[in-house]
Order: structure tokens, then sequence, then C-alpha cells
């Protein structure tokens, strides 16, 4: 059967047998493999506080970005002390909770440190409950931890303006998805060495928001199906690269090819092409953040012996992790909660001994640096 005797893709009649063409894929999953073990060799050279720290950065990115595909912004230093609490990580005074970041951080987590346990249905309603600790979406109340029930209808992804609205994706009836996440969970739970585990994550993740089994949180779920599977590839319980952060950097194009593939054919080759390419780039973007946290080592290494006050290493460390925009006196007095005098106080020292330096772009207001 071909795709022009359906609309959507769980509508073949042979669904869901997933096929593609493991030749056309042998070069970028040979890439993707080459990727991940030069960035775990690298990873095996530096100490645990290292290796923490960079797997830090990256589950802070990896919530921040899944939540950020679907509109939804938390605040950074809010998410990076939820993780940092749980997995131990000391990185000085912690944010204050929130209970929508700690329910994403705890999804994600899951999903990372126990990726070697069972997906269980149990454990999906566990996911989806954590993703909507009030029971609401918005305004608008949601079943939490079942399956949508379709009562205004069927779950379409729709885009546009009310009244003109442009129909996505249709998915399955409800009453279909007993039996197809049951299909779904023992696939995925086999150990049948049939699909290469990378490519077991690609066809997870696609299967998973095909069938768009809850009435919101599919994205972040199919995600961090994704996530457990590449996590059992790896054999490693940390993150050191986020998938996640790179379908947010490439968001049009991940709804461009999941929308062409869900009113395509069951061969899914190109869908597969797509996610290795991504993956590739996901982890190679990793590099870039093992350099960071390298070179923030290095930098209190190097002014170990300088006493600084606690204002200082806060913004010290917040510009080496991660700032938006040009730091004034007036951002640092907001950060560290002191007056405009205290802040100039403490930014000349630092621009005294070295540690920052006047930004040569011109502006209203003077911004520093830190010096390289």
């Amino acid at each position: 059967m071909n795709s022009g005797e359906y609309k959507y893709i769980w509508q073949s009649t042979d669904w869901p047998n997933w096929h593609y063409d493991l030749a056309a894929l042998a070069k970028p999953l040979a890439d993707v493999c080459r990727a991940q073990g030069m960035l775990l060799g690298r990873l095996s050279d530096v100490g645990m506080t290292l290796r923490d720290q960079a797997s830090l950065l990256v589950l802070t990115e990896d919530v921040l970005k899944t939540s950020e595909i679907e509109g939804e912004h938390f605040d950074v230093s809010t998410v990076r002390s939820s993780i940092a609490r749980r997995l131990g990580v000391d990185i000085g005074a912690l944010a204050p909770t929130d209970r929508h970041v700690e329910g994403v951080v705890e999804m994600v987590l899951d999903a990372t440190t126990r990726s070697a346990d069972a997906l269980t249905l149990g454990r999906l309603f566990g996911w989806h409950a954590a993703l909507f600790p009030t029971g609401f979406s918005g305004m608008s109340r949601i079943r939490i931890g079942e399956f949508r029930a379709d009562e205004d209808g069927p779950m379409q992804v729709v885009s546009g303006p009310i009244g003109r609205q442009k129909v996505h994706y249709e998915a399955p009836p409800a009453e279909c998805l007993t039996q197809e996440i049951a299909h779904f969970l023992d696939w995925l739970n086999s150990r049948d060495l049939k699909d290469h585990a990378i490519l077991k994550a690609g066809i997870a993740h696609l299967w998973f928001v095909t069938l768009h089994p809850f009435d919101d949180g599919n994205g972040r779920i199919a995600r961090a199906v994704g996530d457990l599977l590449l996590a059992r590839a790896d054999g490693n319980t940390q993150r050191f690269y986020s998938l996640s952060a790179q379908i947010q950097r490439e968001r049009s194009d991940y709804y461009d090819i999941l929308e062409k593939t869900q009113k395509g054919t069951l061969d899914i080759t190109f869908w597969l092409s797509w996610f290795l390419n991504t993956l590739l780039r996901a982890i190679e973007h990793a590099q870039l953040t093992l350099d960071a946290v390298l070179a923030k080592a290095n930098f209190w290494l190097r002014w170990s012996a300088t006493p600084f006050n606690e204002r200082q290493i806060k913004l010290l460390n917040r510009l080496q992790d991660r700032f938006d925009g040009k730091l004034t006196s007036k951002k640092w007095a907001a950060i560290a909660k002191c007056s405009t005098d205290t802040a100039l106080r403490d930014i000349n020292e630092l621009l005294n001994l070295g540690v920052l330096h006047k930004s040569e772009s011109g502006g209203r207001s003077t911004s520093y640096e830190l010096s390289g």
C-alpha cells in the first residue's frame, strides 16, 4: 500500500511494521557512533567533578529546550538548581524550587539515570503526571496520568487562528491506545537486536509522537523516550549531549520532517537519516559544552589563590555558565542583591586584578567581560 491510499501513516494496513534502508543509513550511523566514541573518550580523560559539571550543563539545557519546543520557558537558575540538587553537584546557593520545573527534571532524570529499567505504562503515566502537577495545561484542565479520551473529537495537531486553522496531523482514535501502547512498549523493552540501538531511539520517538496518547505533553515524553534509548545505547547514565536542544535549534525542520513522515509510508529511511544527522550535530555541539567546562575549571585554577567575596564568585560563575546580554553594574546589583555602589566596588576590584575588562562595544551603559 502506498501513502496515496491513506492520509496518515497509522492508517496503513501494515501498521506499525516500520522498515528502512540500512545501507543508506550506514554512513550517518557510523558518523554518530564515531562522534559518540570521541566525546566519551575525551570525557574519560577528565575527572569525575568535570564530568558532573558537563552533565549538569547538558541536562540543564535539555530541560530548558524540551520545554521551549512546546512554548514553555523556565528560569535557568531554577532548572540548574533542581538538577544539581538531585545529582548531588555543588553549585553553591540553590535557587527556589518550582513545581513545574521539578516535574520536567524528574522525567528527564528518570529517563536517563534509569534507562536500563523497563519502560512500563505506570512509568509513562508517572512522567505525564509529573509534567502537569496542577492538572492543567495552561488554562485547560486535562486528563493526567491516563490516555486521552477524544471527548471533543479526534486529537489533531493544528496551527493558525481559530476558524482558519490548518490540520497538520490527526492521531489514532482513543479507543485504540491501550492496545497500541502495549505493542509499542513490548517492542521498546524487547532485547531483540534487529534494530541498532541508536536507530531504535529514532523509531521510538516517531512511534510515540505518532500515537500521541495524551491530551498534552506528547512531544516532551517522546523526546524522553528517545533519550532513554540513547542512554541504553551509550551504556551511560550520565548525559553529555542533548538531542532536545538540537531539535529546538532546528525546530522548523523538525516539524516539517515529522509531518511529512506521518503522512508518508512505513519506509522511514528519510526520517532516520534526519534523526542521525541531527543527533550528530547534537554530539558535536556537546564538544563545545565540554570546552566551556574545561575553560571554567582552568579559570578557577588560575585564580585559586585570589580571594573573592561571595557576590564576585556568584557573578563570575554566572558569566561562565550562561549569561543573557551584557554585564552592567545594574545587572550585577540585581543578581547579587546589593546596591549599585557595592556592585561597582566589586567590579572595580576585578578590573584592577585583571579578571574583568570593559567591553569595547558601545552603548549607554558600560558593560564588562571576562578577560582572556
